[in-house]
C-alpha cells in the first residue's frame, strides 16, 4: 500500500471538496459527471468554482472509492469524517463486485490489516480484485490498464 496521504481541498466559499488521491479507483464519474469542476488534464485539476454548489455535492457523492468528500464550510464537518453531509453512517454494509473491476464496500465499517491494525475507518472504499494495484488494498485503476476481466 502507498505511505503517501495527500488531502487536498477545494472550496468555493459554500463547499469544501476533499480529494485523498491515494483512494482514488479513476472511476471518472467525476469528469464525466461535473467536467466543468473536475478537469482530469488541468492543474489543479478541481475548480470549485466551476458550478454551484449542489451540483458539486451530487456528483462527489457519486465518487465509488470515498476518494471525494465534501464539507459545507458554514457548518464546518470534517471531511475525514463523512463522504457526504446526506449520508449518516449506518450499521448496514454493502459489497458490490463491479465488473471487470474493484470491490466497492460501503457503510459504516473499517479495514484492518493482517496484524490487526486498523488502516482506515470509512463509508465508502474501492477494494482492488485485480491484484495488479500500487496501493494495495485499494483499487487504483490498474484494472483498466491490464484488462482485467472477472
Amino acid at each position: 500500500m502507498s505511505e503517501k496521504k495527500t488531502r487536498k481541498e477545494y472550496s468555493n466559499g459554500e463547499v469544501t471538496i476533499v480529494w485523498q488521491p491515494h483512494l482514488c479507483s479513476h472511476a471518472a464519474n467525476c469528469a464525466k459527471g461535473l467536467s466543468s469542476v473536475f478537469r482530469p488534464k488541468q492543474r489543479p485539476w478541481i475548480d470549485a468554482t466551476g458550478a454551484p454548489t449542489a451540483d458539486i455535492i451530487a456528483t462527489v457523492e457519486t465518487c465509488p472509492s470515498g476518494a471525494l468528500s465534501y464539507f459545507l464550510n458554514e457548518e464546518g464537518k470534517d471531511a475525514k469524517s463523512c463522504v457526504s453531509t446526506s449520508e449518516q453512517p449506518t450499521k448496514v454494509v454493502d459489497i458490490k463486485m463491479l465488473a471487470n473491476g474493484p470491490i466497492l464496500i460501503t457503510g459504516d465499517f473499517a479495514i484492518t490489516d493482517n496484524e490487526g491494525n486498523q488502516l482506515e475507518k470509512k463509508e465508502k472504499v474501492a477494494l482492488c480484485r485485480c491484484g495488479a494495484s500500487q496501493n494495495k488494498p485499494f483499487c487504483d485503476g490498474a484494472h483498466n490498464k491490464i484488462g482485467f476481466e472477472g
